[in-house]
């Protein structure tokens, strides 16, 4: 049985994500000087990637 053409994915692996991982906001945060340490990764503020 084959796979239908719709669920193939086209090569998405190169494209730009919108959504950051919890771990690659808490990085960004501390790059931008806006993470203070020992602070719970809860509630994080919304982040844009670079």
């Amino acid at each position: 049985m084959s796979q239908h053409s719709s669920l193939k994915t086209s090569g998405s692996v190169g494209t730009k994500r919108s959504v950051l991982k919890r771990g690659e906001r808490i990085k960004l945060l501390k790059s931008r000087g806006l993470w203070n340490e020992g602070r719970l990764p809860t509630n994080l503020p919304k982040t844009k990637p670079e």
